[in-house]
């Protein structure tokens, strides 16, 4: 895959310069982040942000098509972003790794931030994050379609999860009711969130309705490690129409190979 400029992150330099003044010759190599500033993408560039680790973002324009080039699909045979290469990984050997939950709990358990390691604590963690992956994003992302990128309006489907992201909404908010993050402690819980959450307006919620929710995402993008994550790559987004049927068809068209 042609990877295109590379981006190195701001605590990639406060790493470098640490190592130096630790008088360590080991040179650190960065992780390798596939990347395109959506949602899902925001989850490891936060969490990498968040932890401080050294790492480089490799631009996979998903509406030119490159999620499905040869080069990719070994790292992430799903074709979706993110994904992540670390050349450190166990045993010092290189490791890739694919889907967002998975890349969260792997960098949680390798710099032991934001993951905890006592069980109990663990599963409260695990549990809203496997929620957000099996909820939140699929249900936001389904809005995200119907309301905004569907060539055809659909009244039934986009009520159905207009209501469906506005009954997460209600859960999240009540959950929030006497804990400042959702898991109790910041974790990998919220930054899997935070990107979700931070597009209410067009998933056609009104977050005043949800006061402890709204206070919560104030609280998250109050942190410049969550202002970074979800700034980088911004300018990447910039003059692509996603109402394009150019880009439609390389965002919704099937792909599937044979085996």
């Amino acid at each position: 895959m042609t990877r295109g400029a590379k981006r190195k992150s701001p605590s990639a330099a406060a790493s470098s310069r640490t190592a130096r003044r630790r008088g360590t010759r080991a040179r650190v190599k960065p992780i390798e982040l596939y990347y395109w500033p959506t949602p899902n993408g925001f989850k490891i560039s936060i969490m990498l942000e968040e932890c401080g680790l050294p790492y480089t973002m490799i631009p996979v324009n998903i509406a030119k098509g490159d999620q499905f080039k040869p080069e990719f699909l070994a790292i992430s045979p799903n074709n979706r972003i993110p994904a992540i290469v670390d050349p450190a990984g166990p045993g010092g050997r290189p490791i890739s790794i694919f889907e967002s939950g998975a890349i969260l709990q792997y960098l949680g358990r390798k710099t032991g931030k934001f993951y905890p390691r006592e069980e109990r604590a663990r599963v409260e963690v695990e549990q809203w994050l496997f929620w957000q992956v099996g909820g939140v994003g699929p249900m936001a992302g389904q809005v995200h379609h119907f309301r905004n990128y569907a060539r055809e309006t659909l009244p039934y489907a986009i009520k159905r999860y207009v209501d469906e992201v506005n009954r997460l909404y209600g859960v999240m908010n009540i959950r929030l009711r006497d804990r400042d993050f959702i898991a109790g402690r910041y974790s990998i819980a919220d930054m899997a969130l935070v990107g979700w959450v931070n597009g209410w307006q067009r998933q056609g919620q009104d977050i005043e309705q949800f006061p402890n929710l709204k206070r919560w995402l104030e609280r998250m993008k109050a942190r410049p490690a969550v202002q970074r994550g979800m700034a980088l790559g911004r300018e990447l987004r910039e003059g692509i129409d996603m109402k394009d049927p150019k880009v439609q068809a390389v965002l919704f068209g099937q792909r599937a190979r044979a085996s």
